[in-house]
C-alpha cells in the first residue's frame, strides 16, 4: 500500500498538512476542556460566585464549539484527499489493465480484476480517511494527555499505564488473528466475483439444462467459506469492543475508588481526581481510535498489495515505436510456430504464407486446428513464440500499437457490444463517421432491421447486446469494422450466425466495399470462402494445404473431406 504513495499529489501532501494542523488544534482545544473542569470543581468547593462559574462554563462551551468546527473542517478534508486518491488509483488501473495482452488477462481472471478495481480501491480509500482522521489525531491525544496527568499522581498514573499495557495487548492479539484473514477474504471475493459472473453470462445454459441445483452448490460452496471467514473476523473484533468498555470502565471505576482515598487522606483534591478521570479517558479514548484502525489498516494493506500486483505487472506485449509503413495492405507469416503460456504443446507449427494488398485469405480446418489463433497474432493478442508476423513488410513487435490497431478492422468469434446505441456502437469503428457513414456501413452488412427497431440508430444497446439476436450481433460488429476503412479486415468466424441467403449478400457487398482492402477470413462453412484468392487448410496446428478452391478440391484431402461434408459435388463445381 506504501508503494501507492506515489497517487499522492503535491496538493494532497499540503491538504495533509492542513489536516495535521486542524488536528492539533482540535487536540489542543479537547485537552484543555478538563482544566476548565477542573477550575469549576474548585470554584464548587470554595464556593465561588455563580458568575465565575458561569464564565468557565462558557469558555468551555466556545472549546467545544471549536473543536466541532475543526473536527468538521478534518472530516471534510479528509474525505476529498481519499476520494481524489481513489479517482487516480482507480484510472491507473483501468488503464493498466487496457494494457494487458490476453495472457495477462488470464493470469488474473476477470472477477479478480473488477474486485481490485472496485472493492479494493474502496477498501483503501476507506482507510486512507480514517488515516487522516484518527491517526494522527489518536497518537496527539494520548501523548498530550499522558504529558498532563503525569506528576497530578503517581498512584493514578501506575493504574493508567496498567490499562494502557492490557488495551496494547488486545490490539496486538487482534491483529495477529485477523490479518492473515483478510487476504483470504479478498480472494474469496474475487471467488463469489467470479461464481456470480459465470452464473449470469451462462444463465441461458443454466436454465436449459436444469443446472440451477449444480449453480445454486457452487456458489454456497464459495459463499459459506466467505461467511466464515466472515464471521471470524467479526467475532474477534467484537470481543475488542466489550473488551474496551471494560478497561475504560475498570479505569473509571479504579480511579474513583482509589481517587476516594487519596483524597480522604488529603494527597490530591477533588478537582484534580475529576481532571486526571477525564484526561485518562481521552488516553483511553485515543486508543480506541487506534483498535478502529487496526480493523481496517490490515485489509487496506492487503487490498493495497492487490492492487499494485496489477499496477507493477510487466506486459509482455511491449510496444514499438513505428508509426508508418511504404508498403500498405499486406501479411506475411515467416515460419511462425505458438503455444500458449505455461503449454508444453505448439499450437501452430511452422506456418509461413504472404499475402498481397487487395487479395482475401481464408483460413479453415477442424475445431482446435489454430485458426483464431493464427488470426489472433496479427493485432498482436499475442506474440508468436517463434517466427515473424509482418504487416505492411514490418514485424508487428516494431509496432506501435495505435498505429498498427489503425490498419485494421476487426470482428471477433464473439461479436460484442457496448452498452448505448447503436450509432455509438458503429462510431467505435470511427468515431468522426457521419450519420450517412454508419447508415452505408449498416447497409453494406445487411443490418437492415435496425430500420425497423425504435428509435433505429438511437435504438438502446444492453451490455454485450443481449438485446439483439447472434446473427444481428454480427452484423453489427461488421459495420463497426467497416465504417473504420481498414486496410486489413480481420473476420474471425464473423458470418457463423448468418443463415446462407444473408451470408452470400453481405459477401457480395462486402467484396465491393473492401475492394483494394486485405481481407483475412476464418470460417467454418465452404460457401463462405470459394471464391477467396487464397485458402489456407489447418490441421491440429499445421499448414496442410494453400491454394484455390479449385486447386484444393484437386490435392487436398483434408479439404476435400470438409467440402462434401457440407456441400454436394454440384455446389462445389
Amino acid at each position: 500500500m506504501i508503494k501507492l504513495l506515489k497517487y499522492f499529489r503535491a496538493k494532497d501532501w499540503i491538504l495533509s498538512v492542513v489536516i495535521l494542523g486542524f488536528i492539533v488544534c482540535q487536540v489542543l482545544l479537547d485537552l484543555a476542556l478538563p482544566d476548565y473542569m477542573g477550575k469549576i470543581v474548585d470554584l464548587i468547593e470554595q464556593q465561588g460566585t455563580i458568575n465565575e462559574i458561569l464564565i468557565q462554563g462558557l469558555k468551555m462551551l466556545g472549546i467545544v464549539a471549536g473543536s466541532v468546527l475543526s473536527t468538521i473542517i478534518v472530516s471534510y478534508l479528509a474525505a476529498r484527499v481519499a476520494a481524489g486518491f481513489a479517482k487516480r488509483v482507480r484510472r491507473a488501473v483501468f488503464t493498466k489493465i487496457n494494457s494487458f495482452s490476453m495472457e495477462e488477462m488470464e493470469k488474473f481472471s476477470t472477477a479478480s480484476l473488477i474486485t481490485r478495481t472496485t472493492n479494493d480501491i474502496t477498501q483503501i480509500q476507506q482507510v486512507i480517511t480514517m488515516f487522516l482522521r484518527m491517526a494522527l489525531s489518536a497518537p496527539v491525544m494520548a501523548i498530550g494527555a499522558i504529558v498532563k496527568i503525569v506528576g497530578k499522581s503517581g498512584t493514578l498514573s501506575w493504574i493508567t499505564a496498567v490499562a494502557i499495557i492490557l488495551l496494547l495487548s488486545i490490539l496486538i492479539i487482534i491483529f495477529s488473528l485477523v490479518s492473515p484473514k483478510f487476504k483470504k477474504m479478498q480472494k474469496l471475493t474475487d471467488k463469489i466475483n467470479g461464481v456470480t459472473r459465470e452464473n449470469l453470462t451462462g444463465i441461458k445454459v443454466v436454465r436449459a439444462y436444469n443446472a440451477e441445483k449444480i449453480q445454486e452448490e457452487k456458489f454456497d460452496k464459495v459463499n459459506t467459506e466467505l461467511t466464515k471467514t466472515d464471521l471470524f473476523i467479526n467475532r474477534v473484533f467484537s470481543i475488542m469492543t466489550p473488551g474496551m468498555q471494560l478497561i475504560m470502565g475498570g479505569l473509571s471505576l479504579a480511579i474513583v475508588w482509589v481517587g476516594a482515598y487519596l483524597i480522604a487522606g488529603g494527597s490530591i483534591s477533588l478537582a484534580v481526581m475529576t481532571t486526571f478521570t477525564q484526561y485518562a479517558m481521552k488516553v483511553i479514548i485515543s486508543f480506541l481510535m487506534l483498535s478502529v484502525l487496526f480493523i481496517m489498516v490490515p485489509r487496506g494493506f492487503v487490498s493495497g498489495n492487490r492492487i499494485y500486483e496489477v499496477l507493477k505487472t510487466e506486459n509482455k506485449i511491449i510496444n514499438g515505436t513505428v508509426t508508418t509503413s511504404e508498403e500498405e495492405g499486406t501479411i506475411e507469416f515467416k515460419n511462425v510456430s505458438f503455444k500458449y503460456p505455461d503449454s508444453d504443446d505448439y499450437v501452430l507449427k511452422n506456418i509461413s504464407f504472404s499475402v498481397n494488398k487487395g487479395e482475401t485469405v481464408a483460413f479453415i480446418g477442424s475445431t482446435g486446428s489454430g485458426k483464431s489463433t493464427l488470426i489472433n497474432l496479427v493485432p498482436r493478442f499475442y506474440d508468436a513464440t517463434e517466427g515473424e508476423v509482418l504487416v505492411d513488410g514490418i514485424n508487428v513487435k516494431e509496432y506501435d500499437l495505435n498505429s498498427l490497431y489503425k490498419k485494421l478492422g476487426y470482428v471477433p468469434q464473439k461479436s460484442f457490444l457496448f452498452s448505448g446505441t447503436v450509432e455509438e456502437n458503429i462510431k467505435y469503428g470511427d468515431e468522426n463517421a457521419t450519420e450517412e457513414q454508419v447508415n452505408h456501413a449498416l447497409k453494406t452488412a445487411q443490418a437492415s432491421f435496425v430500420e425497423k427497431l425504435e428509435g433505429g440508430l438511437n435504438y438502446p444497446i444492453s451490455q454485450g447486446g443481449k438485446n439483439v439476436s447472434g446473427g444481428q450481433r454480427q452484423r453489427l460488429a461488421i459495420a463497426r469494422a467497416i465504417v473504420k476503412k481498414p486496410e486489413i479486415f480481420v473476420f474471425d468466424d464473423s458470418f457463423s450466425a448468418l443463415d446462407y441467403k444473408t451470408d452470400k449478400a453481405l459477401r457480395k457487398a462486402l467484396k465491393k466495399e473492401t475492394a483494394g482492402a486485405t481481407s483475412l477470413i476464418v470460417a467454418q462453412r465452404i460457401g463462405t470462402i470459394m471464391d477467396a484468392n487464397k485458402i489456407i487448410v489447418l490441421d491440429k496446428g499445421e499448414m496442410v494445404g494453400i491454394g484455390t478452391h479449385k486447386e484444393l478440391m484437386e490435392n487436398c484431402k483434408i479439404y476435400q473431406e470438409i467440402a462434401y461434408s457440407q456441400l454436394s459435388k454440384e455446389e462445389l463445381a
